[in-house]
């Protein structure tokens, strides 16, 4: 009688954005303030995060922190809260900063988190 041998393959990876818990679009900061920005998200892959996943810089500014930071480990189907504490440039002006999750192979994937600040005087 035959056996059935489950197949195995590689996983999938996606997270999909759901709301952002703080900092609205448009908010305004002091130069140099502290901006703890909170992304809700869900893994909608099939892959597990964990340690070795990362979140990438993907354009606008940096706002005082490295290109790469760590994307909170989840399991798959799991809705997770990603969050940067930022540093308010100097100048006043409106920045954004955006962010994609990137796998241990350096594939990016996902929606796009993103900030817009004001920096007043």
């Amino acid at each position: 009688m035959p056996t059935a041998t489950p197949t195995t393959g590689p996983c999938a990876n996606e997270l999909t954005f759901l709301d952002d818990l703080t900092i609205e679009d448009g908010a305004t900061f002091s130069p140099g303030a502290p901006i703890d920005k909170q992304w809700l998200v869900q893994n909608d892959g099939t892959c597990d995060w964990d340690e070795t996943y990362k979140l990438k810089w993907i354009g606008g500014h940096t706002l005082g922190v490295s290109e790469e930071q760590p994307l909170f480990p989840a399991r798959a189907g799991a809705q997770v809260t990603l969050r940067i504490v930022f540093t308010a440039p100097a100048e006043p002006g409106i920045y954004q900063s955006a962010w994609q999750a990137l796998d241990p192979a350096g594939n990016i994937f996902g929606e796009v988190v993103y900030m817009e600040i004001v920096v007043n005087q």
